[in-house]
């Protein structure tokens, strides 16, 4: 396969060729063109989902989760860190044509702490170091913990865990070789989380000037999940027994976009996810970076967060000879027009090509 167009991020006309699923620099004789204008880029990336959680709630079987997966990859979705899952999926790694997934395990939470049955619940919250262990040992360099949850004897969102335990529980997986992220949505669990070294905040909504500088001083990354974030309201319109909960998700989401613009100008690595699966439905990657422009960005560094620079965090390749051909072919330029993110005219997965499906037939 033969390629022509502007290869982002570098914003260089060039000339690809594909041989055995990998990409090249060097001409492949008898290459068929696929396109010989248009803009390249390197596979978007939902640095948080779920794949395995039906749309509405529950487990998925094996047939919905390779949808979802299917859905993701003719988003333009090819690589995908899943931020805690009932089921394994690991089958879907011997499909060459579904996107690469980066597990972090399942959710780790306390009993009643969490959406119920979906992750592991701790009655003895010293079991946690050795649970993350456990868990790190299972993933794929990730581990997910939940750090807060409404807290019903209290009528708000509170922290999960001691101070201590999350120190020696990060620890923990740091000895293993992963990371760890982190669900929270308050102020209250973030400074305890950050000190503890953890790696990673999934939504963030609660971050404050003072653990802004706290992720920057720690390297901290962010995934804000902005479209999740907009179903808080009506989170807080199912809450009429918890009045002070309610009235807290909805101010979280009022200053949604100006926490996320606060981090992104103190310098915090931040990464687009949809946290499709349960309320979300996948192949939003295009919404999800609509937000991030929404919230301020560049629309150069809100496609970065969802590819090049995604990529890189997660340690994947980009467009670079013998990496693979994992790439999107848009028909115009998607940083002028962001809108053309949700038609890219081609997906390339390991060097075989998916035509865009139409959204109305469901047909390619």
């Amino acid at each position: 396969m033969h390629l022509r167009g502007v290869v982002l991020p570098d914003d260089e006309v060039r000339d690809l060729w594909v041989r055995d699923g990998a990409i090249s620099y060097e001409p492949v004789p008898g290459a068929e063109t696929l396109c010989a204008t248009g803009w390249i880029v390197p596979g978007l990336v939902d640095a948080h989902c779920h794949v395995g959680i039906r749309y509405g709630g529950g487990d998925e079987d094996r047939d919905g989760a390779v949808a979802q997966a299917e859905t993701e990859r003719d988003a333009g979705a090819l690589l995908l860190r899943d931020a805690g899952s009932p089921i394994d999926t690991h089958f879907i790694d011997d499909r060459a044509d579904l996107p690469k997934i980066i597990r972090a395990g399942r959710h780790i939470a306390r009993p009643k702490r969490y959406i119920r049955e979906l992750g592991i619940e701790l009655d003895d919250e010293r079991d946690l170091p050795e649970i993350i262990a456990e868990q790190a040992r299972r993933g794929d360099g990730w581990v997910k913990i939940v750090g807060d949850w409404i807290d019903r004897s209290v009528g708000d969102l509170a922290p999960l865990w001691s101070d201590a335990i999350l120190k020696e529980a990060i620890d923990a997986a740091h000895r293993e070789g992963a990371r760890v992220t982190a669900h929270v949505f308050g102020e209250d669990a973030l400074p305890g989380l950050l000190d503890a070294g953890i790696d990673c905040i999934e939504h963030g909504t609660g971050l404050t000037d003072e653990t802004i500088d706290m992720m920057v001083a720690h390297g901290t990354a962010l995934v804000p999940t902005l479209i999740n974030i907009d179903t808080f309201p009506g989170i807080a319109d199912s809450a009429g027994k918890f009045p002070v909960y309610a009235a807290h998700m909805r101010d979280l989401h009022r200053r949604s976009r100006e926490t996320v613009a606060k981090a992104h100008d103190a310098g915090i690595p931040i990464y687009t996810g949809t946290d499709a699966g349960g309320s979300i439905k996948h192949g939003r990657i295009a919404d999800e970076i609509a937000a991030l422009i929404g919230a301020g960005f560049s629309a150069h560094d809100a496609l970065g967060a969802s590819s090049w620079n995604a990529r890189t965090w997660l340690g994947r390749p980009g467009i670079e000879p013998g990496a693979p051909a994992d790439f999107v072919v848009y028909q115009e330029d998607p940083r002028a027009n962001p809108a053309a993110l949700a038609s890219p005219a081609w997906v390339v997965l390991r060097g075989r090509v998916y035509d865009r499906r139409d959204p109305v037939t469901g047909h390619r």
